[in-house]
């Protein structure tokens, strides 16, 4: 299995939150995994940053915030050329996902905990 480097956009301490459970399927899966929140934390031994690090080689941004949240995120995102967004349940946004279709980025409706488990990820 390719091991695909993971923004997860989202991310919270709280192992209820389904951005919580993401990192630590990530993680068990093989996948590196990169955190970002709206509070400073860390999943097992992923820190959650709140700022816009400089990243290379994402593979896959999965977005765990509601579309008008996302939009502080737009810019960020796009220019870190991901091969795709995973919109996880209740974060679909047709704008964002127009404009990442618009520069070739692959986007999805999806439920990455579920396209983990049955391989598709």
């Amino acid at each position: 299995m390719d091991k695909k480097k993971t923004l997860v956009i989202g991310a919270s301490e709280n192992t209820e939150r389904y951005s919580n459970m993401a990192i630590r399927r990530l993680l068990k899966y093989g996948h590196p995994v990169v955190a970002i929140g709206n509070r400073k934390g860390k999943v097992e031994d992923v820190e959650i940053t709140t700022e816009h690090p400089e990243m290379h080689d994402i593979d896959t941004v999965t977005l765990y915030l509601n579309p008008t949240n996302q939009k502080v995120y737009y810019d960020y995102i796009l220019s870190l050329k991901p091969k795709r967004i995973i919109f996880n349940p209740g974060t679909e946004n047709d704008e964002l996902e127009m404009l990442a279709k618009k520069q070739g980025i692959n986007v999805m409706e999806a439920c990455t905990l579920v396209l983990l488990g049955t391989g598709q990820f």
